[in-house]
């Protein structure tokens, strides 16, 4: 099978690439490598890709809309696992356009090239950032999502409700997986387990939001990776009970599906602080600090449907997931 994976030299898309190459599937990888963080992780995982056979590299921006129409022109992908985006909550409140340009311009031009050149099932990265101001928890696909607090996960529901109107209007099977806080070897230097990593180590104070009482269900990257490539393998169909007079957000009478990723067992933030003071063996000087703006004080993601459609249930322990990245954050930077 022949996969375009956008984002592949970003956090999610080297793992998932790594994945489907490991299996024996083709892989071309897009990615623009921006320099929203250090652009050496990112080349550093693509050379990892590039020692595949069955990996080729394309250097473009999705937003771009001339070079995406070449590309699903001359490679007609039977798969599409979309993970390009903008990432970043916070980044959100002061760069606004990076979002509308790649998260969603860019993603109607993975839409249209989807639509007018055979793609038999496109997969997207949604996020658990559009529960926004939902406090029922645990956070189910089945719940409306229309109150998102921060630009990024507006243009995250956008996609949803676009890939909806291309299942509906053109038959394209669409399913979109709402991400629940990724962490895990080759993480993104913005998150909160590469930032408190680095600055433990260095010496310097760790700033905690909220004052520690942040919860949030802590996803390892290699159960993201399961249930993505699960997902992907399984055609989106029809919901032959959808009504329109009950109407459920995470189904269709079109080939639409929603699906949470996560590990649907929510952590305190300074339970992982701790988990990460064991495997480093250091003790942080913390600073406590506010909630920052765009933030959510709690997720915790409800995975049934993706247990009873794909077969998989996240459940990587927080230790054993924080140690596996201290292991790699210490060889890959060198760190003893």
């Amino acid at each position: 099978m022949k996969h375009l994976v956008t984002g592949a030299a970003g956090f999610i898309g080297y793992h998932v690439s790594e994945r489907l190459l490991a299996r024996g599937d083709e892989v071309v990888g897009v990615d623009n490598l921006n320099p929203y963080y250090d652009p050496a992780l990112k080349q550093a995982r693509l050379e990892r890709l590039q020692r595949h056979p069955g990996f080729r590299f394309v250097h473009l921006d999705i937003a771009d809309r001339e070079p995406v129409e070449a590309l699903f022109r001359t490679e007609r992908f039977p798969r599409v696992i979309h993970l390009a985006a903008q990432a970043g909550v916070r980044y959100s409140v002061s760069h606004p356009h990076a979002y509308i340009s790649t998260n969603v311009t860019g993603f109607l031009h993975v839409l249209e090239g989807c639509r007018h050149h055979g793609t038999e099932h496109l997969t997207y990265a949604s996020t658990s950032s559009v529960y926004g101001m939902n406090t029922a928890m645990p956070f189910s696909v089945h719940q409306n999502v229309d109150h998102p607090v921060s630009l990024y996960a507006a243009t995250k529901k956008a996609n949803e409700l676009m890939a909806h109107s291309y299942s509906h209007l053109y038959g394209l099977p669409t399913t979109g997986l709402r991400f629940f806080t990724v962490y895990g070897p080759w993480g993104r230097p913005d998150m909160a387990l590469f930032l408190f990593t680095r600055a433990i180590l260095e010496g310097r104070p760790i700033e905690v939001f909220n004052h520690g009482r942040m919860r949030r269900d802590f996803t390892y990257v290699g159960d993201i990776v399961e249930g993505v490539v699960r997902s992907s393998d399984r055609t989106a169909t029809a919901d032959p009970a959808w009504s329109g007079d009950t109407p459920d957000p995470a189904t269709s009478s079109a080939p639409y599906r929603l699906y949470n990723i996560g590990n649907n067992e929510p952590t305190e933030l300074l339970d992982l602080i701790t988990a990460l003071e064991r495997a480093l063996g250091r003790t942080a000087e913390k600073v406590m600090v506010p909630m920052q703006m765009g933030d959510v004080a709690a997720t915790w993601a409800d995975v049934d449907d993706l247990v009873r459609d794909v077969g998989f249930h996240p459940g990587t322990p927080v230790d054993v997931g924080v140690g596996r990245f201290v292991e790699w954050y210490r060889e890959f930077y060198g760190v003893t």
